[in-house]
């Protein structure tokens, strides 16, 4: 069997363009879908992903680790997240050939299920960018967490930590302690809360933070402070008693080994979009099991990147809980055909070959590529750049 063409497919879904990546093979009707979704640099994974394209094609798309070898070595120059990302896609869409070729899903294939049903956890506001990042009063915090409740979810992220200078100072401390325990009061304890800092705050600041919440039990906290310090985000872990989470922005093993070696957190949150694929991402959470961390593995992204992150949970030992945007488009069945399905808060197996998902190209040509929305430009009241 031989890689025949690689292609990309860019779909609008308002808060993000997805892109779709399809691996056609020279046998008849066989070919694997992947997804290369990454904020703010879909025409650079485009590029990027046109960039591998002569160093796998011609090649058996079922030798995987020899194409993710390939394409990690022979482009020379490490790969940041825009070369990992496209990376990723690939190496997806390879799994979804290998496992239609095969005949069964690809989870087998990692070692088959270790669970039965797979934990979700998702955002206030659905796919509204406002809500789920901006969202810093009780009554619409309330509100959104409620509608959240009552899809059936038993956990939920949110990101109500101020866009924060070094240092604060007492009010914006307490407004904070006072959003999370409205919140948690408005839930009970039922309800698992996880808090996510998106790194906009530094060392000192987050501890304040943090220790102003402990008694409301946040699931986790995730990103604290920004991914390139990981000796900051240590010096946090042990400096409160809530449970730390990161790995979004991280990429390959090597670069969530300081992490671990720190003991820098409690729960790596990889990408399968970013960080290398699915093969990386097994080996972070081997990483990660050999230093007691959980894995709850990170997923703003689009339909494929979903069914991806199920086939990687169900295999998955020290998975913990899985996040998921919902309701972003309300055409998202329409380009995406998969029978994956929730039931109360989880997400459950599919059975059939390969990752399960296709595409209804002609659907998903009529939301082309759009410039993504820059709410992230935020900036302080002083006019300087703030971590958004």
């Amino acid at each position: 069997m031989k890689i025949t063409d690689i292609k990309t497919l860019v779909v609008n879904a308002q808060m993000r363009n997805w892109v779709f990546v399809k691996v056609e093979t020279d046998q008849p009707g066989l070919h694997g879908w992947g997804e290369g979704t990454l904020e703010w640099k879909t025409r650079a994974v485009v590029g990027c992903v046109e960039d591998f394209k002569p160093m796998v094609v011609g090649r058996d798309p079922t030798r995987i680790e020899f194409l993710w070898q390939i394409m990690y070595r022979h482009s020379f120059f490490r790969l940041g997240p825009i070369g990992t990302t496209a990376m990723s896609a690939i190496e997806q869409a390879c799994w979804d050939i290998l496992g239609k070729s095969l005949g069964v899903p690809v989870y087998k294939l990692l070692g088959g299920r270790v669970r039965d049903k797979v934990r979700m956890y998702t955002h206030l506001g659905g796919g509204e960018m406002k809500a789920l990042y901006e969202t810093f009063e009780v009554g619409p915090l309330l509100e959104r967490a409620q509608a959240v409740i009552e899809k059936g979810y038993q956990a939920l992220k949110v990101v109500v930590v101020p866009f924060s200078q070094p240092l604060m100072g007492l009010p914006a401390v307490k407004h904070f302690a006072n959003l999370m325990g409205k919140l948690r009061e408005a839930v009970g304890d039922e309800i698992d809360l996880m808090v996510d800092f998106h790194g906009r705050t530094t060392t000192g600041q987050a501890i304040q933070y943090i220790r102003a919440i402990e008694e409301f039990h946040p699931f986790f906290c995730e990103e604290p402070v920004p991914p390139e310090q990981p000796d900051a985000l240590a010096e946090v872990r042990k400096s409160v008693r809530v449970p730390i989470a990161t790995g979004e922005r991280l990429a390959t093993r090597w670069e969530f080994r300081r992490v671990c070696e720190l003991q820098a957190c409690h729960v790596l949150q990889p990408d399968l979009n970013h960080c290398g694929g699915l093969l990386e991402a097994r080996r972070i959470a081997s990483l990660g099991e050999t230093y007691l961390m959980g894995i709850a593995p990170h997923n703003p992204n689009g339909p494929v990147a979903n069914v991806v992150a199920l086939h990687y949970d169900l295999a998955t030992p020290n998975f913990l809980i899985q996040e998921d945007v919902l309701g972003d488009v309300p055409w998202r069945f329409d380009v995406v055909q998969t029978k994956l399905k929730s039931e109360n808060g989880y997400w459950l197996p599919l059975e059939e070959p390969g990752l399960g998902v296709d595409i209804n190209e002609a659907e998903a040509r009529k939301h082309p590529f759009q410039q993504e929305i820059l709410e992230q430009m935020i900036f302080h009241e002083d006019g300087s750049v703030a971590e958004w």
